[in-house]
């Protein structure tokens, strides 16, 4: 009887991370592989390598943003980043064991997601298949330093615009001039990461694992520290998703921790 009451695997929030955390690394990292790839065409239309880190990051911050208003978004939240889940996690709105699963389906479709960036060849070998690595000449404190402070920013703006209820609905337009600013900033520095699962995907096929840990350090004590900064608005949030469908999957999630 008991092994009855117990709850089976989600898998529908498992397979909409995976597909979500996928599709985001599949666009996100062939966009950094056709801006910055050895014979891309790139280089001499766009020749400022700044304008093309511009774009690069507007790009990659829409595709996340239409992940979060698909079908994916209304399943999941799609969080498609262990940290915004821990986020979620830290503030009661999801419980350990759903948030274990949603950080599954992320790794997991971070791997799946990268595996077709081999199609690319030697453009995509040229950048590593985007993996991120420590600037040039940046030392590892630094590097370090730039994961924490984007993912600061990336999770405390985040966690505002879901606690205000005007601005909620606008929640997914965050993403694309943000990372736009970030990526054109601080790339150089670290690449840009504040997503573990962003790092892991490329790093597996790539076999690039300098200073892997920054990647996992550095998004993780910037989420924490965004999520103490912001403490204040954790009653806000009613629901562990980037966008508010008012679904039977927002009800479900609402109901998946104590302090929704």
């Amino acid at each position: 009887m008991e092994d009855q009451k117990r709850p089976g695997f989600p898998w529908g929030i498992f397979l909409a991370e995976f597909a979500g955390t996928g599709l985001l690394l599949l666009v996100g990292l062939s966009l950094v592989t056709f801006m910055f790839g050895a014979g891309s065409p790139m280089a001499g239309l766009v020749p400022s390598e700044g304008l093309r880190r511009l774009i690069t990051g507007f790009l990659f911050g829409t595709t996340g943003a239409c992940i979060a208003l698909s079908p994916v978004g209304k399943k999941s939240g799609a969080h498609i980043n262990p940290v915004v889940t821990m986020a979620f996690r830290l503030y009661g709105k999801i419980d350990a064991r759903t948030a274990a699963v949603y950080i599954l389906g992320q790794l997991a479709g971070a791997v799946a997601g990268c595996l077709p960036l081999l199609l690319w060849g030697p453009m995509g070998r040229s950048v590593s298949f985007g993996a991120t690595q420590p600037g040039q000449g940046t030392s590892v404190p630094i590097a370090l330093s730039g994961e924490v402070i984007t993912t600061f920013a990336m999770v405390s703006l985040l966690i505002v615009f879901l606690g205000f209820r005007g601005i909620r609905r606008f929640t997914p337009a965050l993403f694309p001039p943000l990372y736009a600013i970030m990526v054109w900033a601080e790339s150089p520095i670290s690449g840009t990461s504040t997503n573990p699962a962003r790092s892991f995907g490329p790093a597996i096929i790539s076999g690039q694992w300098q200073a892997w840990w920054i990647y996992w350090a550095g998004p993780i004590l910037g989420a924490l520290l965004a999520a103490l900064a912001c403490s204040f608005l954790a009653k806000r949030i009613t629901v562990a998703k980037l966008y508010h469908f008012d679904s039977d999957s927002d009800r479900l999630l609402r109901r998946a921790g104590p302090g929704s």
